[in-house]
């Protein structure tokens, strides 16, 4: 399962070059000064001009720029291989800079029935008391999206693949067909897959989106989100740069440090989180208290062909359907010993989680309700057969 290799268009991050070495050294260029390999954090609000409007490098206040965020921006583009990279406090923060530049009252989203539900409560909540209107549909049914795309209404088509909870697989390139057709930008959140294992501007998105603080950080110590851009796309990525400027939700130089970091070692964190997610996945599918293992690398998923298509590998995020129902799931996340529960997803260590009153509880009574029969498993790098072991002693309390 080797990481996809893709060329970065605009070069910064090493044209042709290969995933893990772009991840390594994109944006990292050793301090002039010291000769230190590792960038130093630039802790600092504003700048020393030569004279009034001759600014170094071009930087003149940190919410603006700073050079520890434009290292990490430059790492996104080429690690998605895009055009342009912006760094932000948080993945909710990325979502509203984007959707407040794309969008205005009157207009019209379409959104997947499976999302992450602060996604959905932005959408819904947020946006639809500016007046915004959404549909919720399956991303994964091309004849329920193209359905629900109001011609010249709809600007923005809003996929998540694997999707969060329930682990769908939605078609990529045939949904940025569609959106190239209708004139609809097309938004993947990657965050489930990350860049290691799924590109979705090469792919024809428009924009691909990260909470920053799962996968691409990878130690569950930092909260931040990420927007990149694809070629074509750069009058966009001016806009919502100037939202983010005008706005403010800038992530903090050692935020942007510590993410930085977490990306170098994405590509071989998403090989083991993968290989754990597969065993983890068989085991639990062995179990007859377990109605479905939702996780693309099965072959009984009904994605998985296309997640072959589309992706590198499977990842690490397992669902699983208790037969018991809601008080079995709530038994299994409650038994784990080695998985924590806990919200978030993405860090070496396991975590375990209740969607429907955890990550989603938000959207409970709405067409993304994620059913209270439900667990999630967030698998991590840990030695695979203590993590088996401890899936077993939960089973076990079924």
């Amino acid at each position: 399962m080797n990481a996809p290799e893709f060329g970065h268009p605009n070069g910064t991050g090493g044209q042709g070059q290969g995933f893990d070495t772009r991840a390594i050294h994109a944006g990292q260029e050793f301090d002039p000064t010291t000769g230190a390999v590792i960038p130093p954090i630039h802790v600092t609000s504003t700048y020393a001009q030569d004279g009034i409007g001759g600014l170094r490098g071009g930087y003149e206040y940190s919410r603006g720029g700073n050079p520890t965020r434009t290292a990490l921006e430059t790492q996104l583009a080429a690690v998605e291989g895009g055009i342009r990279g912006l760094s932000f406090a948080s993945g909710l923060a990325a979502e509203d800079a984007l959707l407040r530049t794309a969008v205005k009252p009157g207009d019209h989203v379409v959104i997947g029935n499976d999302v992450y539900g602060g996604t959905h409560r932005l959408i819904r909540r947020i946006f639809g008391d500016w007046g915004v209107r959404h549909t919720t549909v399956d991303t994964s049914d091309l004849d329920a999206v193209r359905e629900a795309i109001e011609l010249g209404t709809t600007k923005v088509l809003w996929v998540e693949t694997p999707s969060n909870p329930l682990m769908k697989i939605s078609d990529i390139a045939a949904l940025a067909e569609l959106g190239d057709e209708a004139g609809v930008l097309v938004v993947v959140d990657n965050t489930f897959a990350s860049p290691a294992l799924q590109q979705p501007l090469a792919l024809g998105a428009g924009v691909v989106i990260h909470s920053t603080t799962k996968y691409l950080g990878g130690h569950s110590d930092v909260v931040g989100g990420g927007l990149v851009f694809a070629a074509g796309q750069e009058e966009l990525a001016e806009r919502v740069g100037f939202t983010q400027f005008a706005a403010g939700a800038v992530s903090s130089p050692f935020d942007a440090f510590l993410t930085s970091r977490g990306i170098k070692t994405l590509g071989i964190r998403m090989q083991r989180h993968s290989q754990n997610a597969l065993a983890i996945a068989r085991r639990l599918s062995e179990h007859p208290g377990i109605a479905r293992v939702l996780y693309p690398g099965l072959e009984s998923h009904p994605g998985h062909a296309l997640a072959g298509r589309q992706m590198s590998g499977f990842g690490g995020m397992v669902s699983i359907d208790l037969a018991g129902g809601g008080e079995a799931a709530r038994r299994f996340a409650e038994s784990t010993e080695l998985f924590t529960l806990a919200e978030s997803l993405g860090g070496v260590e396991s975590l375990v989680n209740y969607p429907s009153e955890m990550t989603h509880a938000s959207v409970k009574g709405t067409e993304a309700e994620v059913p209270e029969s439900i667990v999630r498993l967030s698998v991590g790098i840990e030695d695979v057969d203590d993590l088996l072991a401890d899936i077993d002693q939960s089973l076990a309390r079924l």
